[in-house]
């Protein structure tokens, strides 16, 4: 099961966030300083599946965007790789090319897009 959905920038800043499960806004906080600083500080040669406490992190990156998905064990890594992608193919044809600065001017198009995916 999906537990959080984060779209980063490369230097760290989230541009859209979306949790399936409830979590304070303090917690969310100190999550996303966490998930972020363990994807960023890897290199493009290891795995992008990630042991993080009680689940697993997926992440992609596109040019300077960063797709993380946190998931329960039981999850299929694979199967939420190939979401990522999907996602971002969405995201390609509504916009024509997926940037940094679209996802913050046009959120709203992106959670209508995860939220039919």
């Amino acid at each position: 099961m999906i537990k959080f959905f984060l779209m980063v920038n490369k230097q760290g800043q989230t541009r859209l966030s979306k949790y399936y499960e409830h979590v304070d806004i303090n917690k969310r906080t100190l999550l996303e300083t966490e998930v972020i600083k363990s994807c960023l500080s890897r290199s493009n040669e290891q795995c992008s599946f990630i042991e993080y406490k009680d689940f697993k992190l997926i992440y992609r990156q596109y040019a300077a965007l960063f797709i993380v998905v946190g998931v329960n064990d039981t999850e299929n890594e694979m199967a939420i790789y190939e979401f990522i992608h999907n996602f971002v193919e969405v995201l390609d044809e509504y916009f024509s090319r997926v940037m940094e600065s679209r996802s913050v001017t046009q959120a709203g198009v992106q959670w209508h897009n995860l939220g039919s995916l």
